[in-house]
């Protein structure tokens, strides 16, 4: 059994940063003391709890804030779960969960930023849960470790439409690919300097075919990124 709710008390607070420290390492994604403050002041703040073993636990957390007023906007900061949790549907439900909070609210669209090298996070972002790709960055954060482990932050920024959601693109429409490694995430302890080699490759091949004003309309995981006119 599982449950979602917001983080409401202190307690609760302290808990999920410690939970996103565990996940993100010693480079801190967002104190409590924010936590605390986009709760109270009615942001989107919640935890996913695992009630399986008679104790409730949280394996899970996400946080957003509104964005422009006048474009009706959240921003999704971060949704993370404890590794163990990955690949149940449980990161699915708690975006689900997310939705609808936004639309109860008269949000119709939410933003977040991820990295494009990540094949698990482009396979859910874009396919599963059906968001669109609105920009490229280079080095949007600067080098600051965490996920990215020390290399440089490049990004794609997604726009989640929750009443339009994004189909993928029929095969005849997809004019070019980018395939990107299967599990980057490892290759960075592994191996940093192959990864470091894959972030330059990516990049000069995202910026060729943006440049030639394609766009990105969807990912594979066997082809990567699938680009469209």
């Amino acid at each position: 059994m599982r449950t979602i709710r917001d983080l409401d008390t202190v307690e609760l607070i302290i808990d999920a940063q410690e939970l996103l420290d565990s996940i993100r390492g010693e480079n801190r994604v967002i104190d409590a003391g924010t936590l605390r403050a986009l709760q109270h002041s009615g942001n989107y703040v919640v935890g996913l709890f695992d009630d399986s073993e008679g104790a409730e636990r949280m394996v899970g957390a996400s946080i957003a804030f509104f964005g422009e007023p006048a474009r009706r906007t959240m921003h999704s900061h971060i949704t993370a779960l404890l590794p163990a949790y990955r690949g149940r549907g449980w990161g699915r439900e708690l975006k689900e969960h997310q939705r609808q909070w936004a639309f109860s609210r008269e949000v119709g669209r939410i933003t977040w930023t991820y990295d494009p090298l990540v094949a698990r996070n482009a396979h859910f972002f874009l396919t599963v849960l059906g968001a669109r790709v609105s920009g490229y960055s280079v080095n949007r954060y600067g080098i600051f470790g965490g996920g990215d482990a020390g290399d440089e932050s490049d990004r794609l920024d997604v726009e989640w439409s929750l009443a339009d959601i994004a189909r993928p693109p029929a095969s005849e429409a997809v004019v070019a690919t980018i395939e990107i490694p299967s599990d980057v995430e490892s290759m960075r302890v592994s191996d940093p300097a192959a990864a470091h080699e894959w972030r330059l490759r990516l990049r000069g091949e995202m910026e060729q075919l943006l440049g030639r004003g394609l766009r990105i309309a969807g990912f594979d995981t066997d082809r990567g990124y699938l680009f469209t006119e």
